[in-house]
């Protein structure tokens, strides 16, 4: 549980105005997915503009699903981001081979129970848990939300809550789940890929309202 200020992330940034717009609209961090299936998907090439028009003191995570280790090293090697974020069935082992920090991302979505072995600690290495609404196997960024009852037998460890939020939903997020950050993508898109500044904005502000009593 958060008692303090909420941290917010903007994932599936494609273009690097849409990173220095998040970075105004107050973002904490933005995600870049390097995931091929994805329709955010970034090139190595488009991954570097984005790092070096991103302002100072925002935390730029690498977004991978099943990643082959010597594809997630290349692309460190080109595109030194500051945080990774797993998506798929990586272990516990692979995802700490990387020398960096990294998120483990957590399906509520779909009938499996498998999240609670990840809350139990088979990730002991994680700097926290991104909770989102894709089944097992599936990608997230569906856009759609899953209960948060869901989260009562939450990890002691930093509680990241994305899948379905908005500008106009997240402030209840906040109250309900008292999350350590909230993650968005298609919430503030007008297309995919394509962050829109205003709807960054007011996400931004419905995460601070979220906290008034």
């Amino acid at each position: 549980m958060n008692t303090g200020r909420t941290r917010v992330k903007i994932c599936g940034i494609t273009r690097a105005e849409d990173a220095v717009a998040a970075a105004h609209a107050g973002a904490d961090a933005i995600g870049l997915v390097f995931h091929p299936d994805s329709p955010r998907y970034v090139t190595t090439e488009q991954a570097r503009q984005i790092l070096q028009a991103v302002p100072p003191l925002v935390t730029v995570v690498g977004l991978f699903m099943d990643a082959e280790a010597t594809d997630v090293n290349e692309i460190l090697a080109r595109v030194p981001v500051d945080l990774l974020q797993f998506h798929g069935r990586e272990t516990a082992s692979y995802c700490g081979s990387f020398s960096r920090g990294y998120i483990k991302a957590v399906p509520m979505g779909g009938d499996s129970e498998g999240y609670t072995s990840a809350f139990a600690g088979g990730y002991p290495d994680a700097r926290g848990f991104l909770v989102d609404s894709n089944a097992p196997g599936a990608a997230g960024g569906s856009g759609k939300r899953f209960n948060w009852q869901r989260l009562d037998n939450r990890p002691a460890r930093p509680l990241i809550l994305a899948g379905g939020l908005t500008p106009d939903n997240v402030a209840d997020a906040v109250r309900e789940v008292q999350p350590w950050g909230v993650d968005v993508s298609s919430g503030v898109e007008s297309a995919p890929g394509r962050k829109e500044m205003a709807l960054m904005q007011r996400f931004v502000q419905g995460v601070y309202g979220g906290h008034d009593d």
